[in-house]
Order: C-alpha cells, then structure tokens, then sequence
C-alpha cells in the first residue's frame, strides 16, 4: 500500500520520466531529423494532454530539444515565441483590463438583460445574448466569472421571494404559518460551506454574489432537508449556470481576439501561408457570427426544454401578467443596475475607443470593398490587425482618467499629475502570460516541423484519404478535435493539430481552410466536462450542478456546434474563400517518399 501511496503522490514526476524514456527508441533507432522531430511532438503532446508538467513550461520545451537535436538553432527557435500574435493580444489586453476596471462590462450586461424581458425563457436569452456578447471582446473565463454572481443572485432572490409569497399565501388562508415554507436565515453548522467557495472574489470583479446576505444562501428546506424548495427551483438553477458557461464559450466564436484558440489558428495560417492575406478581423467574423449566432439559439432551444420544458404557446403570448417570479428578477436586475450609477467618464472613454478598434478592424480589409489599407499600397501588408489593437491599446496608457491631488504644507489640496486609464501594473494582472507561452511554443514547434520535414513526411502518409469524400475527411477531423478538447486544453489542442491538419489538406490537395476552419471552431466545443475549460469550472463551483447534468447538456450543445459548422462550410462560407478550388497560395505536394 505504501507503494501505491508513493505512486500516487509523485505520479506527474514518474510520468515525466516514463514518457522520456518509452518514447527514447524513435530518434535513437531510426536516427533522423524527422524522427527526432517527432519524439519531440510526441513528449509534448503527452506533456500537454496529461498536464505533467504546466502547459507553458511544456511549451518551452521545443528551445531545448530542437537545438540539441540539431533541427534548429537556438536563435530561431527562440525568435517562434514572439509573433504578430503577441502584439494584438498586449492591445486586446489593454481594452478588457480597461473595461473591466471601471465596470464597464456590469453595465452592458445589465442593460442587455433589462431589454430582454422577463419571462424565464426570455431572461434566460438575455443572459446567453450579454455573456456571449462581453465574451467576443473579453476572455471567456473573465466573463463568466463576471456575470455568474448576477445571474446566482436572480436565481436566489427569484427562489426566496416565491417563499414568502407562498408563505403568506398559507397563513391567509390556514391562518398559521406552514412550517414547512420557512426559510432558515442561516446555514447549518454542520452543512459545508458550499458558498465560501463559491463567491470567492474574482480579480477585477466586484463579488455581488456575497452581498445578498441571507437570500445568497443556498437555503435548506425545513422538511425535505434539500437546498431548493422545489424540483424546478433546482432545474432553473441548473438552467441558468450552464447558459453561462456555454454562451461564453460561444461568443468567444464570433471574434479572432474572442478566444485563444481563434488567435492561433490566424497566425499559424498567415505564417503557412503569407500569399493568401484572406483571414482577418473582418473576414473571420463574416464566417463565425452567423454559425454563432445558430449555435446560441439552438443552445438556448435545447438546454430550456431539457431542463425547464419548452412552450412556444405561452413564451410568444401577448398580454401576460408579470408573476412573482418575474417582478423579483426585474427588481434584482433594477437594483444591481441603479448600484452603478450613472455612465462616467472613463466608461465613455473606454467604449469609444472599443467602437474605433472594432471599427478599424472591420475597415482595415473587408474584401467587398477597399478598406484603409489601401491608403498604405507601397507597403502592402505590412499593417495588421496587431497594429490597430496596438494604437488603441497604447491610448488607455496615455489618457486621462482623474487627477490625482495632494495636499500641501499650507492644507490646500493641489492636482500634481494624472492617472490614465490604465496602469501598467494593471495591465500585468490582467496579460495572460501563460497563453503567450504556450502559443509560442505552438509556433516554434510548427516551425520545427517544417523544417525537419516532418510536415511534409506526415503529408505524403495521409495522402491515401484523399480517395475519402471532403465532407467525411471535415467530420472525422471535426469529431476528433471536439472529443480531445474534452480533456487537453483548448490552446494545446489546436496549436498541436495545426501543422497536422495543414499537412492532410496539402496532401489530399483540398484548400486548407476547408479543413482548418471547421477544426479551429470545433476546438472551442469543450462542454462536456468541468474541467472541460475554465468558464465550465467556474459555474460548475457554485454547486447547482453535476457531472451527469454537464455531460447530458454538453453532449447536445456538441452536436449542434459540429452540425452547424459542418453547415456552414458547405453553404456561406464557401464562396467566401472560394473553398472548392485548390488555391494558388498553397504549396503543391509531391508524393515522394520520405526516408
């Protein structure tokens, strides 16, 4: 037993070791640049699926292992980890850190649900509509750590007032109080603290959750003993928090800054590929809104009957009377809404400059028409969607957001210098350096393979399914990447599969994006599990659900992403790129054996 327990304690060291080891043979026996190459794709791949080692520490390996086995020099491997990539995430950073500092993001998301309506159909729309909305432009897990304590405060304070009002309703007419409605105002000693954990303050988040006192409470039943006074109490919850955790994954779709694995694909492409100059800020969201957009109904549809029944009668009826129900939503909505205040300074600020990035993004090349890179034609190419996200970003460093004021010897209080928007130490807590790692280590690995001819040995391997229909080769990649994001990081996903699924496309001679697209979006479909992504752990800490209810949810919402996708690539967004013909920009393949 005492082994087992040594095991079990040091299983990511023995791990490491083992792994290291089992896979020696490949570049000890076979003795070539491809095989050690690979050996060094397949340590990181375990490294990042197992979570050994953190993901950026194993990102780093390739500036280790590629100049020791002579595939490339110390310098250009180092220089794979800082890309154009890089520059547009520090200028994305910098609008979420400023959005995020004065609450701007409360306010979007607040109003949006005050527009939606009250019905729990509806409000349910109106928070999937603000969270996937805030998730386009901020990360995933920001936003669902932001809007789940508003959405856990509408749920709590819809359960507890329906209580009261029930309660009042027994004592009318029974004339005493039932003692089974009554609420316990305080947790039982020995229940465990569920809510220590799940209102832990979030950085740069006001925790609301923990200011409701008693209504915040997951408050036990006098009879039944459980947390919720009825089944559909429970289901509402449920209901709520995976609306969360999905919409956000969902919205990230609709934007290359939306998530990371959005920014991974741009550059790996425009790296691969440089003649092509097709994917962009513009471009991408023409693609992804409308698949997003179907995905977040049809996830609204699915999870609404599969938890609280679908009435399409009573939810489109005209004239109905607001319930109980209803009027303590809005009235939690209305107060959280009225804590703000009203819109400041640096708010506006902030959401100016947010419209002039999105509409410099949109502006710089839409395709149908030229935009104001056309102004710059003896430098074609050289301004990126980096170099907008850039100019906004250093802006929030240089505006004026208050006076700071000091007072002098003589008690007057005197303005000597000025805050800006943003601080750099601000900045710092906010930059995901993790992700910057992790991406570079994708790119110096990529690169690794190309020029160890990896790539182009794992190309003429896959040749033979080119006999196979594209639509099948799309699903079978689609399929695989959704089921290995279930349990690798989104991130490590794509940045591994990547230079794979160039190779297949090259090889089978069918336009890379006919396959990159699909997979790219399908990376993001980790629904099925808690620790799927962050934005699903997150709702799943507050308590409402299980396993069970995630995987069930998830597994529809699976199967919508991918048929919508599936959808989508053989419908608007082909003649978008022109997806049925071979492009010129992409690299003919000979079918020669590689040793």
């Amino acid at each position: 037993m005492k082994l087992f327990s040594y095991i079990s304690v040091y299983r990511r060291f023995l791990l490491v070791v083992f792994t290291l080891l089992t896979l020696l043979p490949l570049p000890v026996v076979l003795r070539s640049k491809e095989a050690e190459c690979a050996y060094t794709l397949f340590v990181i791949a375990v490294f990042w699926i197992t979570e050994a080692l953190p993901l950026s520490v194993t990102a780093l390996l390739p500036g280790l292992m590629f100049p020791l086995f002579g595939i490339m020099p110390s310098k250009k491997v180092a220089s794979a980890y800082f890309k154009d990539f890089h520059l547009l995430l520090i200028g994305v950073i910098c609008l979420a850190t400023s959005i995020e500092k004065w609450n701007l993001h409360r306010r979007i998301a607040l109003r949006m649900v005050m527009m939606v309506g009250l019905d729990p159909a509806w409000l349910t729309l109106g928070f999937m509509s603000s969270t996937a909305f805030l998730s386009m432009w901020l990360s995933n897990t920001s936003t669902a750590a932001m809007v789940m304590p508003i959405v856990e405060a509408v749920a709590q304070q819809i359960i507890s007032t329906e209580a009261e009002v029930e309660a009042m309703h027994m004592t009318y007419y029974s004339g005493s109080t039932n003692r089974g409605l009554e609420m316990d105002e305080c947790v039982n000693e020995h229940e465990p603290n569920e809510k220590t954990e799940k209102t832990k303050p979030v950085p740069g988040h006001s925790n609301d959750a923990g200011k409701i006192s008693s209504k915040m409470e997951l408050e036990k039943n006098a009879v039944t003993g459980t947390k919720y006074r009825t089944k559909k109490d429970h289901m509402m919850c449920k209901l709520m928090c995976l609306c969360v955790a999905y919409s956000s994954t969902i919205g990230g779709l609709t934007t290359i800054t939306g998530t990371s694995t959005n920014l991974i694909f741009a550059e790996h492409f425009n790296m691969r590929y440089p003649d092509c100059r097709c994917i962009n800020f513009g471009s991408w969201f023409m693609l992804s809104f409308p698949a997003a957009i179907i995905i977040l109904l049809l996830s609204w549809i699915w999870l609404q009957w599969l938890f609280l029944g679908f009435n399409f009668k009573e939810m489109f009826k005209c004239g109905k009377i607001k319930t109980v129900k209803q009027k303590a939503c809005a009235e939690v909505i209305k107060q959280e809404y009225q804590k703000l205040g009203p819109i400041r300074y640096q708010e506006i600020v902030t959401l100016v400059l947010f419209l002039v990035m999105a509409l410099l993004w949109f502006s710089r090349d839409p395709g149908f028409v030229s935009g104001w890179s056309a102004l710059f034609p003896e430098y074609p190419g050289f301004a990126t969607d980096s170099t907008v996200a850039l100019l906004v970003g250093l802006l929030f460093f240089l505006i004026p957001a208050k006076k700071l004021a000091k007072t002098t010897p003589t008690g007057e209080i005197v303005a000597f210098d000025y805050s800006p928007l943003i601080t750099w130490k601000e900045f710092q807590s906010f930059m995901p350096w993790d992700i910057a790692i992790l991406v570079g280590g994708g790119f110096a690995l990529a690169d690794g393979c190309e020029d160890s001819g990896l790539s182009k040995w794992i190309g003429n391997k896959l040749s033979p399914l080119g006999s196979l229909p594209v639509w099948l080769i799309i699903l079978i990649s689609s399929l695989l990447v959704t089921c290995l994001t279930e349990v690798a990081s989104n991130p490590a996903t794509i940045t591994l599969l990547l230079p794979i699924l160039s190779s297949l496309a090259e090889a089978i001679h069918v336009n890379p994006l006919y396959i990159l697209i699909p997979s790219t979006l399908c990376t993001s479909f980790a629904f099925l599990l808690p620790v799927a992504n962050p934005p699903n752990a997150i709702v799943f800490s507050y308590g409402h659900l299980k396993v069970t209810d995630m995987v069930k949810a998830g597994l529809g919402v699976n199967i919508v992403g991918v048929a919508v996708v599936m959808l989508g690539m053989f419908t608007w967004i082909v003649p978008m790129f022109d997806l049925r013909t071979y492009p010129s920009w992409a690299p003919a393949i000979s079918n020669e054996t590689m040793p």
